[in-house]
């Protein structure tokens, strides 16, 4: 075995980047029996030199220079762990372009930016690898992009946001209302100080252009996803859904169809025996279809400073081994399709709707030929009682509609005088 020193330069000692430092830390025993080479952190790019000395053994390793870092030929591999879109964006292209290999756990600039980033990798012939930058610890973006390669993908989804996953858990399990599992999850650190990303579905629509465009062979980018957030769900929405034998989850999904890409996020009732149900608190898992393994789950921590930083160094841990057999982006961009992206008003889904009507004969009726007048089919529809007067609260279930069908329907029943509220409308998982 060779005793070659591999040398790696951190862009960030947050959370993860922290994380990466102790799990390289923890290897430095087992490195050259794994990869032949030992991995070496000689610079980390921070803001506060004087706080950071405080997280690392040498402190003489700390620079807040970029360009100490760029102009080093011995560092071969750059892990960006900073986040956002800039200056993640001009260091990267510029560590590619100097022929220096990246990996990153950066969705937000991944999501957008993904193809610019994977064709400088190509052209410079090394690697850009971002397995951290969805679900966390849980391999996905390897095992499509290698274990399942043998397969035609239909569908990628799943929860890939473990804040709105505990928040759901908490309202389902406790009864909880969403501003009250909020202001837990932020007491308890699952939430950010600014949590809009989150529970607005953000987060997961980067998520999502990602796993798609991975898993279909074809770009997706951020503005490509539909996002819908979870702050209008309510404790009553979980429990009629539970009465129907459904759990509530903000699930990400896309689908290939023979129409195009289907690609969005929101907050959908799906059956209880789904496996996704029972994935609670923080936890994420994603589900993947193809014609070759049928149907598989990958389940584990999404996010964390140690699960995030596993995934961040099974990324380094490959690139050392492209190193040493002197080779590199073995498996690069694999977006070699152009398939359409559809709008969200073309694609299909059942629905849940919860309305505040007036109690009298022939409402139903109305309901009903609004829904038939807009080709939507009623699957079921339920009238349970109202502590407001004269009003009777009517749950309806459709059976698969065109989106954009669906809400002309809606618009027309909100323009109704029947209809004195239109509590919450939902989307049913099916496929």
């Amino acid at each position: 075995m060779s005793d070659k020193m591999i040398n790696a330069a951190l862009l960030g000692l947050g959370t993860v980047g922290g994380g990466v430092y102790k799990v390289l830390k923890n290897q430095e025993s087992e490195m050259e029996a794994k990869l032949g080479s030992k991995v070496q952190i000689k610079k980390i790019l921070v803001r506060n030199l004087e706080k950071a000395a405080a997280k690392v053994e040498d402190p003489s390793v700390l620079t807040n220079s970029w360009e100490e870092i760029l102009n080093d030929p011995s560092i071969d591999i750059v892990i960006e762990l900073m986040g956002g879109i800039e200056p993640a964006r001009t260091y990267i292209l510029a560590a590619l372009n100097a022929g220096k290999h990246v990996v990153s756990a950066n969705k937000d600039l991944i999501a957008v930016h993904g193809k610019e980033l994977l064709d400088a990798a190509e052209a410079n012939h090394v690697d850009f690898m971002f397995e951290a930058a969805v679900a966390g610890g849980i391999p996905i973006i390897r095992p499509l992009k290698q274990c399942l390669a043998g397969n035609h993908m239909t569908e990628v989804m799943g929860i890939i946001n473990g804040t709105t996953n505990f928040i759901l858990t908490k309202m389902t399990q406790e009864g909880m209302e969403f501003s009250e599992a909020l202001d837990l999850a932020s007491r308890l650190g699952y939430a950010e100080a600014d949590p809009t990303a989150d529970v607005e579905g953000l987060d997961a629509g980067r998520k999502v252009a990602i796993l798609a465009s991975v898993a279909f062979n074809s770009r997706v980018v951020f503005d490509d996803v539909y996002t819908e957030g979870i702050t209008r769900i309510t404790s009553k929405d979980i429990r009629y859904a539970r009465e129907m034998g459904c759990d509530i989850k903000l699930l990400g999904v896309a689908r290939n169809t023979e129409e195009g890409i289907e690609a969005y996020v929101c907050p959908m009732l799906i059956p209880s025996s789904h496996p996704l149900a029972s994935v609670n608190d923080s936890y994420n898992a994603v589900f993947v279809h193809g014609d070759a393994v049928e149907d598989a789950m990958f389940f584990g921590r999404g996010a964390g400073e140690l699960p995030t930083a596993s995934a961040v160094v099974g990324d380094i841990f490959d690139i050392v081994r492209n190193i040493r057999l002197n080779c590199s982006a073995r498996i690069g961009c694999t977006c070699y399709k152009d398939i359409p992206v559809k709008k969200m008003e073309d694609t299909c889904n059942c629905y849940f709707l919860r309305m505040q009507v007036e109690d009298r004969c022939g409402v139903l009726a109305e309901m009903t030929a609004v829904f038939a007048k807009h080709h939507v089919s009623v699957a079921q529809i339920v009238q349970k009682e109202s502590k407001i007067k004269d009003s009777a609260e009517v749950v309806v279930i459709t059976a698969m509609v065109r989106e954009g069908d669906f809400q002309k329907a809606m618009k027309e029943l909100e323009e109704s005088k029947a209809v004195q509220k239109i509590s919450s409308m939902l989307r049913v998982y099916g496929k």
